[in-house]
């Protein structure tokens, strides 16, 4: 085991564009194998929580369970047609259900995440290797439920009937992933109760960086890891960015279909970009793209001084439709289940972790 500074790594949501967020992954990996010369280092070895949203909670698992950035971008590649499988055509009416099949995408996770006797993992298993966080929302209660395998937890005392460590983990990453239209609602006992789940992307943790940090470090979450910016650092990485607009132009010709297809994705984006703005006000920001052409990326002391900011922080991400890419893609290209897009995204990545990820990103600036 290395030992570090309590290290926080997020991913987003956004579908199959989390290939992107892989080669930024990969990148990181690689420089931490290169400082300690261990080519076998994995994630799991300097990261002490990751967090993660829908795509981001798949991935964020995967790494938590052991694994590494290859092996989490190979099931992305080769199994993507099985998370993504559509209703049976023969079935028409299951269509008004949802676009794709909720038994294959939970079939693909309980087989990959199971105990030595075979039985599925619990978000409590021991297999994992460091501590998670997944978001979801529950439909039932009408609130964003994030829940970590902290035993230390309010919600997880194994004497509680309804102990979340009992949950199968593969379950949970169903419920995040359930994108309303995509994928049908996650029903999960727990206790005596059934709760209906859906996409941690209802909420405004789509970006759950700053929700890690908080359960990380607020007394009520009973971790209570040391702030500052030599105590804590947190890396978050989003799925590539995009502006959602209005394409019609004039009020009389925007229809129904043009407004739900606006507000839900704008939401969406604009909470992230909250998210993000909050950890660079709260902590040193060592990297992140401009934010806004007023405040600029905060990269310098803000609202804190250096010995006020709560943990160093790192965001990654690019605007996928801007000139940033090259070639912007289109709204189409960047749908959430667009497996046609994945070399490209995986391209775009590769080329933007090179370029914009340091050495020096992964570490605290000395205070002056």
């Amino acid at each position: 085991m290395i030992h570090q500074p309590k290290r926080i790594l997020s991913f987003d949501g956004g579908g199959i564009r989390g290939i992107f967020s892989l080669q930024i992954a990969a990148r990181i990996e690689q420089m931490f194998r290169d400082e300690y010369d261990r080519p076998d280092l994995v994630l799991a070895d300097v990261i002490d929580l990751f967090a993660g949203t829908s795509t981001g909670a798949i991935i964020a698992s995967f790494l938590a369970w052991g694994a590494s950035v290859a092996e989490v971008e190979a099931l992305y590649t080769s199994r993507g047609k099985q998370m993504f499988a559509r209703q049976n055509p023969l079935l028409p009416w299951r269509r008004l259900n949802s676009k794709y099949r909720a038994e294959d995408i939970a079939g693909f996770f309980r087989t990959q995440f199971t105990d030595d006797d075979g039985t599925p993992a619990l978000l409590g298993s021991p297999k994992l290797k460091k501590l998670l966080l997944v978001v979801m929302r529950n439909a039932t209660t009408g609130a964003p439920w994030p829940i970590s395998s902290n035993p230390r937890a309010l919600f997880n005392e194994p004497s509680l009937a309804n102990c979340n460590l009992r949950i199968p983990l593969w379950q949970l990453l169903r419920a995040s992933t359930a994108a309303p239209t995509f994928f049908p609602p996650e029903e999960i006992r727990i206790g005596d109760e059934k709760f209906l789940f859906i996409d941690g992307g209802v909420t405004p943790y789509n970006n759950p960086a700053l929700l890690a940090v908080l359960m990380a470090t607020l007394p009520g979450y009973r971790l209570e890891w040391p702030t500052g910016r030599d105590a804590l650092h947190v890396i978050s990485i989003g799925t590539g960015g995009h502006r959602t607009r209005l394409l019609k132009q004039l009020p009389q010709k925007t229809y129904l279909w043009d407004a739900l297809g606006f507000v839900v994705p704008t939401l969406i984006d604009d909470a992230a970009i909250n998210q993000d703005t909050l950890c660079r006000v709260l902590g040193d920001c060592v990297h992140g793209s401009q934010l806004d052409s007023e405040i600029g990326s905060l990269g310098a002391p803000t609202l804190l001084t250096a010995a006020e900011q709560k943990f160093t922080y790192a965001r990654y991400n690019c605007m996928m439709d801007s000139k940033e890419v090259g070639n912007p893609m289109t709204p189409s290209e960047l749908e959430l289940d667009n497996l046609q897009a994945l070399q490209r995204l995986k391209g775009i990545g590769r080329d933007y972790a090179a370029r914009e990820v340091q050495r020096e990103h992964l570490y605290s600036r000395a205070l002056s």
